[in-house]
């Protein structure tokens, strides 16, 4: 079926884009052939998206009938929302910046079409809005109040016929390579029954989830179960939808957009690891702290830390402690406190980026275990060796380099049962995706440190014992929820 361009009357569609039906919004929403109508893309151009009109009732009922509207109900609310263009503004405030630097005026209006704008120079701040603002046609309003920096005003939904004359055959060439689908067609080795999306970032180097090695090997594993896999960034937002799943092999955090893109694909019914959920769970220490505190998990002796109890850290904890920032990641933000005198300097510059820190007792050992969970079972076990004379796995150098301690992978039935069991539990309190926690390991006995929620699967580290086994795991959990997502059944 080609894709629908839905409107209020025709002729607020002046374009002729072949393989695309036109049809008025009422008969799209009375009319039973298009009720029935499956899958299929709904271009809604609306005059009006506000609540319960009639293009807020196309998008809405687009989602109830399994079709792909353009834009989407989170989008209408994302469109109102103040929140959101605070949020925008800032993750897009060095874009926008550096976009808008030789303008001289105090007020800039950019039309985005398709993500795309008549003059070449805006093309990626527009491909950017138009990722964060899913709908076809867009008006984004700048302002630089007393000749300061520019600043996102507002985003407003338009229809065709407010397209200007002059703008009209680059809008009709922008729908026409929209609708075409992927500008690279991918050439598929055999045929495939489904496709999944693996988003990646091509900088990320050394602190990457997955080395480029090991994406060859998930793609070759998903490929030999009828999945065909694209490697792609985060300017590939607006086309989460041409997948079936969303695998995150890139760093997570909850203010990136990682995290939206999870959301999103979650909301387009996709199948998501990781989703959207473990990430803002697994992100927060001071989340996992009180999540392993109410269910008796063992952990070293922890202080959830704030202004009003920092005095109290050298009674409960003693030095030295570690004190560790809720958002931390590869040994970044994790601080040994050596003493009170050290608390007081570094305190104030912790607690002014978040309210609540994570403060727990320090035991020294030579490794972490890191236990590898999948679909509620331990799939690997390693050793993180601490990096050679520091305390931490990874010791991040003045310079941004990062050193590393040794790694020793073993299979899981040779692990200590009682690392590997409470690894189990910790990470059945998150979800079923995929985790890696971490363990350590002092005298006899086993505490649980942190859950991450994207755990490290490295070619030649990880895979050591089941090899290309690891990732033939991985990819058979994608298609068994994909089945059962196309069946119809959905976990709770």
């Amino acid at each position: 079926m080609p894709p629908l361009i839905v409107v209020n009357s025709p002729k607020d569609w002046p374009f002729d884009i072949p393989g695309v039906d036109v049809v008025d919004a009422w008969s799209y929403l009375t009319e039973p052939r298009y009720s029935d109508l499956r899958g299929v893309k709904i271009l809604n151009l609306g005059r009006s998206y506000k609540y319960q009109s009639t293009g807020y009732y196309v998008s809405l009922l687009a989602e109830a009938r399994g079709q792909k509207p353009l834009p989407d109900i989170q989008t209408l609310q994302d469109l109102k929302s103040r929140s959101m263009m605070r949020l925008v503004s800032d993750e897009l405030d060095e874009l926008i910046q550096r976009s808008l630097s030789a303008l001289q005026s105090r007020e800039f209006t950019l039309s985005v079409y398709f993500g795309r704008n008549v003059a070449k120079r805006y093309d990626r701040l527009a491909m950017h809005l138009f990722n964060l603002f899913q709908a076809p046609l867009l008006r984004v309003r700048f302002a630089r109040p007393n000749g300061g920096p520019w600043q996102l005003r507002s985003v407003k939904a338009i229809g065709g016929s407010d397209v200007p004359q002059g703008h009209r055959d680059f809008v009709a060439e922008a729908a026409r390579r929209h609708f075409s689908g992927r500008a690279v067609p991918r050439r598929k080795q055999k045929p495939t029954r489904f496709d999944l999306a693996i988003l990646w970032d091509p900088q990320e180097a050394d602190n990457a989830p997955s080395d480029e090695a090991a994406l060859k090997k998930f793609s070759k594993a998903a490929l030999s179960l009828g999945i065909s896999t694209e490697l792609i960034t985060k300017d590939d937002y607006a086309r989460l939808s041409e997948f079936d799943a969303l695998f995150i092999r890139e760093t997570t955090a909850v203010n990136h957009h990682t995290y939206r893109f999870a959301r999103r694909a979650a909301s387009e019914g996709l199948v998501v690891i990781d989703d959207p959920q473990s990430i803002a769970r697994c992100t927060n220490k001071v989340f996992l702290a009180e999540l392993l505190n109410r269910h008796k998990l063992p952990m070293p002796r922890t202080v959830v830390l704030h202004r009003e109890n920092i005095a109290t850290i050298e009674e409960a904890l003693g030095f030295p402690c570690v004190v560790k920032k809720p958002d931390s990641a590869f040994s970044q933000g994790v601080i040994k406190i050596e003493s009170r005198d050290m608390l007081d300097l570094l305190a104030p510059d912790f607690l002014g980026e978040s309210e609540l820190l994570v403060a727990q007792e320090f035991l020294p050992t030579d490794f972490d275990w890191r236990i590898g969970i999948l679909d509620r079972k331990p799939i690997y076990a390693c050793k993180y060796f601490m990096a050679k004379g520091h305390w931490q796995i990874i010791q991040q150098e003045e310079n941004g380099d990062a050193r590393y301690g040794r790694s020793e992978t073993i299979p899981v039935e040779v692990a200590p049962r009682k690392a590997v069991s409470i690894a189990l539990k910790a990470a059945n309190l998150i979800g079923d995706g995929l985790y890696g926690v971490d363990v350590k390991q002092s005298g006899g006995n086993f505490y649980v440190i942190e859950i991450n929620d994207n755990p490290n699967i490295d070619a030649g580290y990880e895979d050591l014992i089941l090899r290309d086994s690891l990732y033939e795991r991985v990819m058979e959990v994608f298609l068994n929820r994909i089945e059962r997502r196309k069946s119809g059944v959905f976990e709770a």
